[in-house]
Order: C-alpha cells, then sequence, then structure tokens
C-alpha cells in the first residue's frame, strides 16, 4: 500500500458561519486551508477560534478566485443559494477539477433551495430546537450554534470522501437534512411509532438519565444502561441508608423500574442533593457508574483528562496576549498534540499556499485486499461509491459506533457487523428503545435507522472460539470500529499492535467515551455526563437558571462525526493508524469560542433570559413564537438592517425608525433594535399567534427574512414539501418491518453518490456468508461451532 504525497490537502475556504466549522475540522488534521477574507466581521474570541491555523489572501477579481480555486483539491463554500460564487445556474461547479462541497441552508435542489436560515432558523427547520426547552415553554436548540456545527461536520465529511474516491464532483450540504439527520428518535419515532418526543426539560424518554440538583450545583446520571448501573448505584445509596424503598425486591424489575421512573427519580434526587458534585463525580468514576458534574465552559482547561491528553491548542499571533490563549482543540489524537496554531494571517496573492501542491486528489489507495473479488458496495450493490471497496469490521453498538459505520456504510464501505445475543445491544434488544409497540429484537425500529447497510455476524465474543474467528476476520478488512471500555480488545488480543500484527495496514477506530490514555480513561460514560463534562450542559441554563441539559444523544452522533473523519483521513492518505477519539474531546471541540470569550470578548453579554431563551447576542429579534394550533411555533432571526426592513414591511414593530418619524431607510442597526427588543418580540408574538406557522415561514422567505416552522418529527416525514422533494425518507423493504422509511444522507457526491441499498440485517443474517466467504469454513464448520455456542 502507498501512501499519500506528504503535501496536505489544499482547501479553498469561502464558508460563512454555516460552514466554518468544517473549515476548522480541516485545519484540524493539517489541511493547507486559505481563505479570502479575514473574519474581519467576526468578535475577537470568534476570529481566533474560527479562524486560528488558516492564512487569507485578497482576492482582485472573479479570474483571481478561479485561479486559487484551480490551485485547490478542496473548495469548501457556503451561503445563501443566490449568493454562492462557484456554481452555476445549472446546479454544476464553476471548478469541476476540485472537490467542491457546497454547504446551504436547505440544498442545491428543492422548492426552498432559496430560502435563508442560520443557527435558530435551521434548528427549528430541522427538527432539533423542538426537542429542547421546557415543557409548555419555548423550543430551544441546544447552545453554541450545534445546527450549524453538525452541516459544517457534515461538510468535512464531503470533502474527505471525495478526497478518498479520488474524484472531482459537487458535494451537496443542506443544513437541514444535517440536523434532520441528528435527532436520535426525534424523527424515526414519527415513523415506527407514530408519535415523536416532547420538550421535558432534560429528561430523556428512553433512558433513565437526567440533570439532578446536588449540594453546590448539578450532575448528570442516571440508571439506565446494563443491569449493574442499576444494582451498583442502589448498593452506593443503600450503603448510606439512603435507598428508602427502592431496596425492595419488586425493583429488580427493569419493567416496573421504569415505570414507577418517577418515584425512583425522587429518591434518587434526595440522595443527590445530599452530595456535592465533585463527591458525586468522583465516587461515580470510582464505581465505574455513568455520574459528572455540569461543569461551565470556562472551567474546562482544568479537567485533568483534557490536560493529561494535550486537548488544547494554544493560539498566538496579532491582537492575542503575548503568551497566545488557550482554546478548545480537536478531536482526535491521531496527529501530533499539542498542537500550537497563529491567528489567520494576510499572505501575498502571488504565493498564497503554505505548501507545495500535491498532486492533485489523492485517490483511492490500494488497500492490500485487491483480488478479493468482493462487490463494489455493500451487499453486492454494483454502484460505485466514494468508499466502494473498503470493508470495515463494526464492534461497536448502541449510537456512536453505529452511526460512524451507517456513515461508511452509506458511501459504499463493506460493513460487518459483529454481535450477540449474549452481549446484548440495547438499541435491538431493549424494548424500552424499539420504538414501534410490539416489535422484537429483530424489528426494533431505533436499530433498523442506525443500522440499515450492513452484514451481520453472530459471534459469542465469550468464547475463545469467538475470539479467534474475530481475529481472523482482521486481514480482510480496512477499517475496525470499536467502542469497548479501554482495556478490553488488549484482553482479546486485539489492540492496535496486536491488531498491525494481523494486518499492517489496518485502521482502529476506538471511540471510548474518554479516550484510551489519561487518569479517567476507564470512566463509564453516558451522552448526558459527556455533555456535562463538555460544559454544553452548563449552557442550556439561562444566566441565573438552572441548566436543563439535552434529551437526545448529541454527543453520540457530533462524537461519530468526528470519528467518521478520522478514519477517511487516513484512507485518504492511504495508511493505517489508531483513531483514539474521545467522545468528551469530540463534544468540547464544539463549544466554538466558549472557552476563549472570558479572555478575549470579557464584556460581552448574554441576552437570554427564563423568558426569551432563544434571544442571541448579534440578532434582534431572534426568537421562537407561538403560531396557530397547540404547541405550535415559528422561529424568526433577523441578522442585518436590510431584513429588518423587509419585516417591518410585512407587521409594524417598534423600533421602526421609518415609522416613528426617525427616517434613515429603517434598521439602524442591532443596538437600536437592542433598545426596543422586548416589544418587539411581544409585537411579533401577538401577530404570529393566530397564523399557521407554514405559511407564514413561507410569506416571511419569500420576502427575504429567515424563519421556519418549529418541526416535530411528524412534520419533517410528513409534511415537509422541500425533504419530501429530495427523498430524504427513503423506504426500505425489511424482512420483518416490511417497508419502513429511513433518514436519508447528508453529503450529496455528484459523481460518487451514497445509497441505502439494503435495510438493517436480522441478527446472524450473513453470518454464514461472510464466515463462509472470508475464512473458508465449510458448513460442518459452521454446524459445529453452533453447536458450540460459539455463532449465537
Amino acid at each position: 500500500m502507498r501512501a499519500r504525497q506528504p503535501m496536505p490537502l489544499r482547501v479553498l475556504d469561502l464558508t460563512d458561519e454555516l460552514a466554518f466549522q468544517g473549515a476548522r475540522l480541516l485545519v484540524g488534521l493539517g489541511a493547507d486551508v486559505l481563505r479570502t477574507d479575514p473574519g474581519g466581521e467576526l468578535d475577537p474570541a470568534s476570529r481566533a477560534h474560527w479562524h486560528a491555523g488558516k492564512r487569507w489572501t485578497r482576492v482582485r477579481d472573479q479570474a483571481h478566485l478561479d485561479e486559487l480555486a484551480e490551485a485547490a483539491d478542496i473548495v469548501l463554500e457556503s451561503g445563501a443559494a443566490a449568493e454562492l460564487r462557484g456554481v452555476r445556474a445549472d446546479g454544476s461547479s464553476r471548478w469541476p477539477h476540485a472537490v467542491h462541497v457546497v454547504v446551504t441552508p436547505f440544498g442545491l435542489t428543492g422548492p426552498r433551495r432559496d430560502w435563508r436560515g442560520g443557527d435558530l432558523v435551521l434548528a427549528s427547520a430541522g427538527g432539533m430546537a423542538w426537542l429542547g426547552g421546557q415543557p409548555g415553554g419555548q423550543p430551544e436548540p441546544p447552545p453554541r450554534q450545534q445546527a450549524l456545527q453538525a452541516a459544517g461536520a457534515h461538510a468535512a465529511l464531503g470533502a474527505l470522501l471525495g478526497a478518498v474516491s479520488g474524484t472531482p464532483q459537487l458535494v451537496d450540504i443542506s443544513a437541514q437534512e444535517a440536523v434532520a439527520a441528528t435527532l436520535e428518535t426525534g424523527a424515526i419515532g414519527w415513523i415506527h411509532a407514530g408519535r415523536f418526543p416532547v420538550r421535558s426539560g432534560g429528561v430523556y424518554e428512553h433512558v433513565a438519565h437526567r440533570i439532578f440538583r446536588a449540594a453546590d450545583g448539578y450532575v448528570a446520571g442516571g440508571y439506565s444502561g446494563s443491569t449493574r448501573m442499576w444494582t451498583d448505584l442502589l448498593a452506593w445509596m443503600a450503603e448510606s441508608g439512603e435507598a428508602e424503598d427502592l431496596t425492595d425486591e419488586r425493583y429488580a424489575d427493569a419493567a416496573l423500574r421504569w415505570r414507577a421512573r418517577s418515584h425512583v427519580d425522587a429518591v434518587v434526587e434526595r440522595f443527590a442533593a445530599r452530595r456535592t458534585v465533585a463527591g458525586l463525580a468522583e465516587q461515580g468514576r470510582a464505581r465505574a457508574l455513568p455520574w459528572a458534574e455540569v461543569v461551565p465552559p470556562a472551567r474546562l482547561p482544568a479537567n485533568p483528562q483534557l490536560r493529561d491528553r494535550d486537548f488544547f491548542v494554544r493560539i498566538t499571533g496579532d491582537g492575542l496576549p503575548e503568551e497566545g490563549v488557550e482554546d478548545v482543540g480537536f478531536p482526535w489524537a491521531a496527529r501530533p498534540r499539542p498542537l500550537a496554531l497563529e491567528t489567520i494571517r494576510e499572505v501575498p496573492s502571488d504565493a498564497p499556499w503554505q505548501h507545495e501542491r500535491s498532486r492533485g486528489l489523492p485517490g483511492k489507495q490500494p488497500r492490500g485486499l485487491a483480488g478479493e473479488g468482493r462487490p463494489h458496495g455493500p451487499a453486492g450493490d454494483a454502484r460505485v461509491m466514494a468508499l466502494s471497496g473498503v470493508r470495515v469490521l463494526d464492534l461497536s453498538w448502541v449510537l456512536a459506533g453505529p452511526y460512524v459505520t451507517k456513515l461508511l456504510g452509506e458511501h459504499g464501505a463493506d460493513i460487518i457487523k459483529i454481535e450477540s445475543k449474549h452481549r446484548q445491544d440495547p438499541t435491538r434488544f431493549a424494548p424500552s428503545m424499539h420504538l414501534r409497540p410490539g416489535s422484537d429484537p429483530d424489528d426494533s425500529g431505533y436499530f433498523l435507522n442506525f443500522n440499515r447497510n450492513k452484514r451481520s455476524v453472530a459471534l459469542n465474543l465469550r468464547t475463545e472460539d469467538g475470539q479467534r474467528l474475530l481475529r481472523e476476520l482482521v486481514p480482510h478488512c480496512d477499517v475496525v470500529v470499536e467502542n469497548f471500555s479501554p482495556g478490553v480488545l488488549a484482553r482479546w488480543g486485539m489492540d492496535y499492535e496486536s491488531l498491525r500484527a494481523l494486518n499492517p495496514n489496518v485502521i482502529l477506530v476506538s471511540m471510548a467515551g474518554l479516550g484510551h490514555t489519561g487518569p479517567w480513561r476507564k470512566a463509564v460514560t453516558f451522552a448526558d455526563t459527556l455533555a456535562a463534562m463538555s460544559g454544553l450542559s452548563s449552557e442550556t441554563a439561562p444566566p441565573g437558571g438552572a441548566p436543563q441539559g439535552l434529551t437526545f444523544g448529541l454527543g453520540d452522533m457530533v462524537a461519530a462525526n468526528a470519528a467518521a473523519l478520522g478514519a477517511l483521513d487516513l484512507l485518504a492518505q492511504g495508511r493505517g493508524g489508531h483513531v483514539d477519539l474521545s467522545q468528551l474531546e469530540a463534544m468540547a471541540a464544539t463549544m466554538g469560542p466558549a472557552v476563549l470569550e472570558p479572555v478575549l470578548t470579557p464584556d460581552l453579554e448574554d441576552p437570554r433570559t427564563a423568558q426569551h431563551p432563544n434571544r442571541s447576542a448579534y440578532a434582534v429579534p431572534h426568537g421562537v413564537y407561538p403560531a396557530a394550533g397547540e404547541d405550535r411555533w415559528i422561529a424568526i432571526a433577523v441578522d442585518d438592517d436590510a431584513q429588518w426592513r423587509s419585516l417591518t414591511k410585512l407587521v409594524d414593530l417598534p423600533g421602526d425608525s421609518d415609522r416613528e418619524g426617525g427616517g434613515g431607510g429603517g434598521g439602524g442597526g442591532v443596538d437600536v433594535r437592542r433598545a426596543h427588543e422586548d416589544a418587539i418580540d411581544a409585537a411579533l408574538t401577538a401577530w404570529t399567534r393566530g397564523q399557521d406557522a407554514g405559511e407564514l415561514a413561507a410569506q416571511l422567505q419569500a420576502a427575504g427574512v429567515p424563519a421556519a416552522v418549529v418541526a416535530t418529527g411528524r412534520d419533517l416525514v410528513e409534511e415537509d414539501e422541500h425533504l419530501a422533494a429530495r427523498d430524504f425518507y427513503p423506504q426500505l423493504e425489511h424482512p420483518r418491518t416490511g417497508r419502513v422509511r429511513h433518514e436519508g444522507i447528508v453529503a450529496r457526491c455528484s459523481v460518487t453518490p451514497g445509497a441505502l441499498t439494503s435495510p438493517a440485517p436480522l441478527l446472524g443474517q450473513h453470518t454464514q456468508d461472510v464466515l463462509g466467504g472470508l475464512l473458508g469454513l465449510s458448513d460442518e464448520d459452521l454446524a459445529a461451532l453452533r453447536a458450540a455456542g460459539v455463532l449465537e
């Protein structure tokens, strides 16, 4: 196998906030990133965070821009569809020699291609805002622009998919679809059960986890998962005589415990309230239970686990203190750490690139498996996709790992999923995660969505033969994905060095909650505890209020996107390696400039209140307003004076200088509108309350004002004409479920498009095909292994 030329990929960065995160992730992977502006519109903290490690050059005219694009391997562009510089009227790329990734609010096709939107509008249109907030209150998206960061992550994925394929092409990323693919059960609950999650103030619907008040702060924790999560928590409470009636034998029944959750939570709440956050977190780690302190972002640099793993980056340069500033880093330990970056700086237009030109895109590297006669895509699909010919051994379970292999599988990788009834994946076996009433492990709605395009091998890894067969599969695979606790693979003789002895070119993607090194590496984590440790949960609280956390597995999917990027980076280089991904680091890396703000923008005020949780420091109005119907809402965000003038032509609002005799064409800037914000919000509430949210959003968008329905799962699947036109919820025929919708593919590659080719497998459905086809086991061999309990 030959490695990629050492020169980094050249990336021309034409992004706005829609894809800042995509360009930043490519910086973290070592790309040579060149912008055409310095980001001067950003505040100092945001500019340092989003653009450190880049350079910029002045562009004279369109011909000069074309020259820069011609010299790039990847062009990353984002913005409103009507304002793109690199997409022609017919939808083709102006720069067909490159992988041209284009991020727009709603995609390049469909009836809403020209709609506008930032984080609030896109989180609402994609279903993420609906999942946050207090019962009866306004829906609230997750903090720190998670909708835009999801879009950016998929932009980076699209860029590397193009690089791995070696095929110049246009990659269409709809920010709405990136959000809609990051909801966990938000839409698939409707698909499989005819219901969707509702706002619960931070109480998870399908797992018994939430935020609890402690004596001096807040902690995240719970008692779902394996039986030990409950029994060990119960023992902890019983030691101090605080288990109350939970020691009664009936609570050993998980189903009864679930039905009595409100009572169980109340007992746990009283237990937590008597302890400090530090004590709860420390004891949780010592007992291998998923409990963690809810920490604010400013305290992230004090985390000993992050510090031990050299997670943070130091940024130096113009406008910063002499010693530089410390920022959150990147979600990989596959490249040298710690990383030092310079602030973005101008370079001459005649020599803008930092590195010599690589010899075009790296192309798909030979992986040492040629001649095996593998199909082009998964399950014999004949289409050539970006990852056709790549085989992945999937040892993961629940959400984060399966989401990685879902991403790889829908772009052509052959995914061999190892599973067993002896190590039961809750998404297949736990009734609370089936979604569809009366379903069984072979037609769990949750499992179906995240495990399409995979082949299932039933292998009991508690047996020596099961572990032996697993090791024998490694030489036939390019990538191994696992999310075991640190040390498990080593006990099976499958740590990275052992895997390299079996396959020198193997890529191992490990997804432990806190990584494979560091003092807290053995801590047990769930999505809620990772959100608490990362600083994200803290920011779900309005100033002076209590944090509510998140009620869906955002962190799992954030980590999955990062892990997939790490694997694609190594595939593009044509070499093996170990992606030691920490899910905590992946989440902390999405905190934006939160760590920098106390240093660089200490006067930046948070305008949010309990009554107005969606206000922004940069836009007025910026909120979610009631519409006609029960619990129906519309998001409206005005980013500039032109949008404000358009809005005031539709509704009489305080602060409109024209109507108040001020002249000047209206607007006056965000500070002028801020002075009238309470009155503006009250007037908008009165105006929107009696109107249909969908019709009003269309009217506002037609006038150039960003707006969207705050979509539920039903809205996305049944009512959204734009998602329907783009076929975002395609159907697959499942042998137990019949035809059923699935969440679609976000990165739409024009030359090597992905596809949903097969439904999620039945347990062990492909055991004979895989073990016979790859390992040459005969029917007699397989029968003996089944009799010994190995293949179950």
